[in-house]
């Protein structure tokens, strides 16, 4: 079982923690984990894109001159999609682009990226997260002591006002509780800062 050591918001450790071998030290799949991305990716498209065809374009109710004896090639309606303001051919239209993987699947994918970021090194333990305040400053400070550098994925078993507005304003670094984390922020972010409440809020879940 992967055993880490557990540290203070002063960076300080200041005991040990056992990892569930089932959820943080698997053989990482590398093609489920591919999938789980691609079906978040797909799900926060807007699919709202909508373009004219010839039936939705105002105007063009006549024919713009008679089929014969002009010496121009014959035109049914200026609002065909070879003519300027014309309607738009197999143009895209309103759809949504939700995909869907199964349950067992869904939640591989994430033991794997999970257990990749703890055999990479970039797994950080904490014993609790807490502000007295709202203070970026603060924040930051903690992140300086748990010599965390880049993009940091940060998750609690419930993020409180005061560490969402404390860290809001940093680039890169994103909080969220345990029932949100994916597979997608995972792989996003550099570090991932877990509090010891949420790696046994992960393990009696996904257990």
């Amino acid at each position: 079982m992967p055993v880490l050591p557990l540290y203070n918001q002063t960076g300080q450790q200041v005991g040990e923690v056992t990892l569930a071998d089932n959820i943080f030290g698997i053989e990482p799949h590398a093609d489920l984990v591919h999938r789980a991305v691609l079906v978040y990716r797909a799900g926060v498209r807007q699919g709202t894109h909508d373009v004219k065809n010839r039936g939705e374009v105002r105007g063009g109710g006549r024919k713009p001159w008679r089929q014969k004896g002009t010496g121009r090639a014959r035109q049914g309606s200026i609002r065909s999609p070879q003519w300027v303001g014309g309607g738009v051919v197999f143009g895209p239209t309103p759809r949504s682009y939700t995909l869907t993987m199964p349950k067992k699947m869904r939640r591989l994918a994430l033991k794997s990226a999970l257990s990749s970021k703890v055999s990479e090194g970039q797994t950080t333990i904490v014993d609790a997260l807490t502000l007295p305040e709202i203070k970026t400053k603060a924040f930051v400070n903690v992140l300086k002591a748990l010599s965390v550098t880049g993009k940091a994925l940060i998750v609690v078993p419930e993020v409180t006002l005061t560490l969402e507005r404390s860290s809001r304003n940093l680039p890169g670094v994103k909080v969220i509780p345990v029932e949100r984390i994916n597979v997608y922020d995972l792989l996003l972010h550099d570090r991932l800062i877990l509090t010891e409440a949420a790696v046994r809020r992960i393990e009696e879940v996904y257990a």
